[in-house]
Parts: structure tokens; C-alpha cells; sequence
């Protein structure tokens, strides 16, 4: 979906991809088949027909953290997707049967985390600063950097995809718009690299 303008004609400017929000290509690219895919199955189009505002006559669009609601949006969309997630095995947020450190299992610690209502509010509120941030609204994070929070923990891609796959849920069950949906999706596949360390 993301289109590029003439590359041969150095005096001709490129046109601007219809869709790229995260900074990210790829980021960008996953969310868009996800969504994509998730309306093939409900036997929506796969283009939304909510127009875009990269036209420089279109009035300025607002933030994607005003467009979710602001602080009270993002809050319900982190707590229904963190009840989903921890309760999903395939995500196993609680890290359940993972060691970290040590060489050759000698001298690992277990990865375990217990989610406590202390632990797990702590969480969320993490996570909605993140989001804050990452979708234009009040920038406060006063949690740990997104890497060293999870080094060490072994998330695989399928662990990753599976939280992806309930914060979809998650959104659809608020009945967000596509274009929303695109972006805040986008912004949390371009974490992957910083959280997934086996491949």
C-alpha cells in the first residue's frame, strides 16, 4: 500500500507514502497486513475509505493520542489488552519456565514475574506513558528503557505476535477506526527489535 513517486527523475519530488507513522518501514508494513488481513477474514475491503489528511489543503489532523481518546482512551485500551495478554499462554507475560543469565544453565535465575495487582498496575501505567509519548500526547515515561526492560526475558516473535494479536482484539472490540488502529499497531511493531531476542 505504500507507494513511492517517480525514483528516475531527480528533479521530480517522490510522492509521500499514502501510510508511515511509526518512523519504522516495517513497523509499518506489519500493521498494515494485519489489519488488512483481519478484514479479508470479516470480509471487509481491504482499503479504508476514511480519507487521508497528507494533502497540504487538508485541514491539520489531529494527534493519534487525541484520536484515541487521549489519556482516558489509551487507559481502557491498555486494560482491556493487559487483562487479554495475561491471560493469553501464548503471549506468557509471567515469563513462566524461562531462565535468565548463567552460561550453559549453570547459574541462571528464573524470569519469572509474579503480576500482582502492585506489579501489574505498575505495568500499565508504564505502557500508557509509552503510548502517550509514541502517539503525541504528554511526554512522561518514568519506566525502565524498552531493551534493558527486556533483556534477558527470551520473547520469541510468536510471543510477540501473540500480544500484537490481543491488542488487535482489543481494538476491535472498541470499534476503532482502521486508520487508528494502523497507527497505534505500527507504533508497537516497531518495538519488536528492542523487545524480541530469539528470533
Amino acid at each position: 500500500m505504500v507507494s513511492l513517486g517517480c525514483s528516475g527523475c531527480g528533479s521530480e519530488q517522490k510522492e509521500q507514502p499514502a501510510f508511515h507513522t511509526s518512523g519504522n518501514r516495517e513497523a509499518d508494513q506489519r500493521a498494515e497486513q494485519r489489519v488488512a488481513k483481519d478484514q479479508q477474514l470479516k470480509g471487509q475491503g481491504a482499503n479504508s475509505n476514511t480519507p487521508r489528511s497528507n494533502d497540504k489543503d487538508a485541514p491539520e489532523k489531529r494527534s493519534l493520542f487525541e484520536r484515541l481518546g487521549g489519556q482516558e482512551g489509551l487507559t481502557k485500551i491498555v486494560d482491556d489488552f493487559t487483562t487479554r495478554a495475561l491471560a493469553d499462554p501464548r503471549v506468557n507475560w509471567e515469563r513462566k519456565g524461562i531462565s535468565r543469565g548463567g552460561v550453559l544453565g549453570v547459574g541462571a535465575t528464573s524470569a519469572y514475574w509474579n503480576p500482582s495487582p502492585e506489579a501489574v498496575g505498575q505495568l500499565k501505567k508504564h505502557i500508557v506513558q509509552f503510548l502517550s509519548i509514541a502517539s503525541g500526547g504528554p511526554a512522561h515515561y518514568d519506566g525502565k528503557e524498552m531493551t534493558g526492560a527486556h533483556k534477558g526475558l527470551q520473547i520469541t516473535n510468536a510471543e510477540f505476535d501473540a500480544a500484537v494479536g490481543d491488542l488487535k482484539a482489543t481494538l476491535d472490540k472498541m470499534q476503532l477506526p482502521t486508520d487508528e488502529q494502523k497507527e497505534l499497531l505500527a507504533i508497537v511493531e516497531s518495538t519488536r527489535t528492542q523487545v524480541v531476542e530469539k528470533r
